[in-house]
């Protein structure tokens, strides 16, 4: 039998707990903070000053088809916030990261392909994209920083840049990161300068070893009082789709989705080179098929690790001080418009991606409908940080939304710029940069449209609130008011920078 042993006059145990529950109760009631970690203030009362964690699963190709396979995903939603409408500003990896890192839209960082001349890292670096992003601000404001796994196209592990070991990119304190890690196997690590190899042995899939590397930061940073920001950035579910081998069989009979664009039956009304697409025949079919399982095999090992995340955070003891961002940094076509797969279009299978976060204060549950950007991730890693936001960002902070606030002032309308990169043996997204890619274009989605603008002067408009998987093209109807509405709202967002492309993003 359990008995409480009475040390002097101190109250038994049970006591204590009814008058701490009793007294935080009452706190809460009367909006009082008594946490030390300054969660649930009430808005007229200034909570304890206190820098939370930031976890950042950034994936990569991962579209939204493959969520209802992800239970810890699935999870987190039921837990935090969902972004419904986020876009990215380009479907293509190094563009998009460069955004993300920054909060500039892609005509503002330079990044426009993945490589040389128009875009990747060496364009990156070059233009400052190192000094504008996140890393060095939140390392500045006393953070402990983390990058593991992919960083931008272009970037060499064992590159020293003129110094005596492999560089590491100024603001982060731990680098785990590699050029080329799409096999899965068979990578060098660039680990805080020190270049480690590792080979073909079922230990060194990479979506595991970067799990590992993360439950090993968040450990040693959770016995440090600094806050910490870790970015683990997966190259799953990228191509070649070589998921873990203990997943290698999972998933026998399933097929890629059948929405109403699938193997589109009539695509007479879509531009030319679009429209020049036959239809897919059984094999190509069949492929599809096949590539569709071996992506949902793959994310079985990144949801595998954002469980590990969360069971670390929650043994560590920073479960309720911790965000928890889950996103990725373009969609995936596999099968819809007659494109076998691939990305870079405007359409919502290429430019509509997850976006989860979880974290103190955050509603549970909740789905916002809001558009919202790949722009918007720097300046909300920023001000959850207490760290001023750069007023080159052309992004807005989320804060408000996860606060459950949704802004009167939101933009309600968002640009997606593309430029067709040109066909490179060394670029793994070159399945679309061929003679059928789409031309360079620019495009707005609105709430409930999406216009594109291509270089060749072809048009497309869909209302999506009627027709939602974008198969009626009504370019040629738009009524001259609205086409004379959008034109003007190209204009301005192409050429904005900071707080004019918050305005520029807001019509009434």
């Amino acid at each position: 039998m359990y008995r409480h042993r009475r040390l002097g006059t101190a109250r038994p145990p049970l006591v204590i707990a009814l008058l701490l529950a009793l007294t935080l109760g009452l706190a809460g009631c009367l909006g009082v903070n008594l946490s030390p970690f300054g969660g649930g203030a009430s808005p007229s009362v200034t909570p304890v000053p206190k820098k939370p964690n930031i976890v950042f699963v950034l994936t990569d190709d991962l579209s939204w088809d493959l969520v209802p396979h992800m239970r810890r995903v699935q999870d987190m939603r039921g837990k935090g916030t969902t972004f419904d409408r986020f876009v990215v500003a380009d479907s293509l990896c190094c563009t998009s990261r460069a955004t993300i890192f920054t909060g500039r839209y892609p005509h503002n960082t330079g990044v426009r392909t993945n490589f040389p001349p128009d875009g990747g890292y060496g364009v990156f670096k070059a233009r400052g994209g190192e000094q504008a992003s996140f890393a060095p601000a939140l390392r500045g404001a006393g953070y402990r920083t983390a990058l593991m796994g992919k960083y931008m196209n272009g970037y060499l592990p064992a590159d020293t840049q003129g110094g005596p070991r492999p560089y590491v990119p100024p603001g982060w304190d731990e680098w785990a990161v590699t050029g080329n890690g799409y096999p899965e196997y068979d990578y060098n690590l660039n680990e805080n300068g020190r270049l480690v190899h590792y080979g073909s042995r079922p230990q060194d899939y990479l979506t595991d070893v970067l799990a590992n590397k993360s439950v090993d930061f968040i450990q040693r940073a959770a016995a440090d009082r600094k806050p910490f920001f870790l970015q683990v950035a997966t190259f799953a579910p990228h191509g070649p789709f070589v998921p873990a081998p203990r997943h290698a069989a999972a998933f026998p009979q399933l097929t890629a989705p059948r929405p109403p664009s699938f193997n589109e039956a009539d695509n007479a009304d879509k531009p030319s080179w679009l429209r020049s697409r036959p239809r897919l025949r059984k094999p190509g079919i069949g492929r599809i098929d096949a590539g569709f399982r071996d992506r949902v095999r793959m994310v079985q090992s990144v949801d595998e690790l954002i469980g590990r995340i969360q069971q670390t955070l929650a043994n560590t003891g920073h479960d309720r001080d911790t965000y928890l961002v889950f996103g990725s940094d373009n969609g995936f076509h596999l099968g819809q418009y007659r494109l076998a797969g691939g990305k870079m279009t405007a359409y919502d299978t290429d430019i509509r991606v997850p976006f989860v976060v979880t974290g103190p204060g955050v509603p549970a549950g909740r789905t916002t409908d809001a558009l919202t950007q790949n722009t918007d991730i720097a300046p909300t890693f920023l001000e959850l940080a207490g760290v001023p936001v750069p007023p080159a960002t052309d992004g807005r902070s989320l804060v408000p939304f996860l606060r459950g606030k949704d802004p009167d002032d939101w933009r309600n309308v968002a640009l997606i710029e593309h430029v067709k990169p040109p066909p490179s043996r060394e670029d793994p997204d070159r399945q679309d940069s061929g003679p059928g890619a789409p031309p360079t274009y620019n495009a707005l989605r609105t709430t409930n449209e999406l216009y594109v603008e291509y270089v060749n002067g072809e048009r497309e408009y869909y209302d999506l609130a009627r027709h939602p998987h974008a198969l009626d093209n009504r370019a040629k109807a738009i009524p001259p008011q609205r086409a004379r509405e959008l034109s003007g709202l190209m204009y301005a967002l192409t050429r904005c920078a900071g707080a004019k492309c918050h305005t520029a993003g807001r019509t009434r």
